[in-house]
């Protein structure tokens, strides 16, 4: 009866250590799901810390070798997600921020009505109308590059954005013995912002000639 009486209690005892094991064994793994968790979220924090800063070092990087990197920087920082170290896809997205601008600002000369500057601004509308088509042809290039052509093609688009480039100086010459009322000054402001995107493009495409065909493939 002794004996019968200890086996149960035996069995009781097994049974009370076996549903301590398993309840332990859960809070283990609940807790280690939690650390995971934990750990997860950390991690995301960390990569969000992180990334907008790596994201600005392909930026500044691209925006180093031009004549106005603040402006470069202010424009072209959405693109490091998708350009990264690229300089043939920072050089097309110089380019196409820059055919935006000029629009606009084509765009406002022609809405311009001032018979005083009326000649100037018929030549400024001229000017930018060949601007936007050099930049077209350049970007049209740039989208469709290849290593066999490399040297030509970026030599075209180089020469193509001098011409924008001289494009838009010939329309600020126009107003440079004009007085500078509030209009006139607007517009200069205006077409010299255009000139800087032109100039930090050209030294974006610059860059890509530098850096040669072999950066291509990997885009």
């Amino acid at each position: 009866m002794v004996a019968e009486e200890e086996h149960v209690a035996e069995m009781e005892r097994r049974r009370f250590e076996e549903r301590g094991l398993l309840l332990l064994a859960a809070m283990v793994e609940r807790s280690e799901r939690r650390w995971c968790k934990d750990v997860s979220l950390v991690g995301l924090v960390v990569m969000s810390w992180f990334s907008p800063t790596l994201g600005n070092d392909y930026v500044e990087d691209a925006c180093s070798v031009t004549r106005y990197p603040g402006l470069c920087v202010d424009v072209l920082a959405s693109f490091s997600s998708t350009a990264k170290d690229s300089p043939s896809k920072w050089a097309r997205a110089g380019v196409s921020v820059t055919i935006g601008e000029v629009k606009i600002v084509a765009k406002y000369l022609v809405a311009l009505k001032n018979k005083r500057y009326k000649n100037i601004l018929s030549d400024c509308v001229e000017c930018f109308q060949d601007t936007l088509d050099n930049l077209h042809r350049s970007l049209g290039v740039l989208r469709n590059l290849s290593t066999s052509e490399f040297s030509n093609q970026v030599g075209d688009v180089m020469t193509w954005l001098s011409a924008a480039l001289t494009d838009e100086d010939t329309c600020l010459d126009g107003f440079e013995k004009q007085n500078k009322g509030k209009r006139v000054v607007n517009l200069i402001n205006r077409v010299n912002n255009a000139t800087y995107m032109t100039s930090n493009a050209l030294a974006l495409v610059n860059k890509l000639a530098t850096t040669g065909p072999g950066c291509l493939v990997n885009d």
